[in-house]
């Protein structure tokens, strides 16, 4: 199994940025796939999940700001985020379990300058 993240960069507070992760070894569409986030000196935690039936999950953080999707047939989940905050600022793992084992991308650097 392998996810490939980008997407990454510099944006102001208040802008845009959309994450991509393609994943390659598994029946894409049949998994639920997670955005996990993390920064120096902290826990990585769950930003947003999409189940395999496409219902998505948020962490009261991002809601209504962030929006996870798929493409099932790129293989991509995508998480387009908006307004973004300088408490955003993390690196971005896209994550998937399969056959009781967690997969993490390489990450991919999100910073918000203030």
């Amino acid at each position: 199994v392998q996810l490939q993240a980008s997407g990454g960069g510099l944006v102001q507070t208040g802008g845009s940025l959309r994450l991509s992760c393609v994943v390659s070894g598994i029946r894409f569409s049949v998994y639920a796939m997670t955005w996990d986030r993390q920064t120096p000196g902290k826990q990585r935690e769950m930003v947003a999940t999409l189940s395999s039936s496409g219902i998505p999950v948020y962490s009261d953080s991002v809601k209504g700001r962030f929006t996870i999707s798929a493409d099932n047939a790129a293989n991509t989940v995508h998480l387009q985020m908006n307004s973004l905050k300088p408490e955003d600022t993390a690196v971005y793992y896209c994550h998937v379990v399969h056959s009781f084992s967690h997969y993490w991308g390489q990450g991919t650097l999100v910073t918000v300058s203030s």
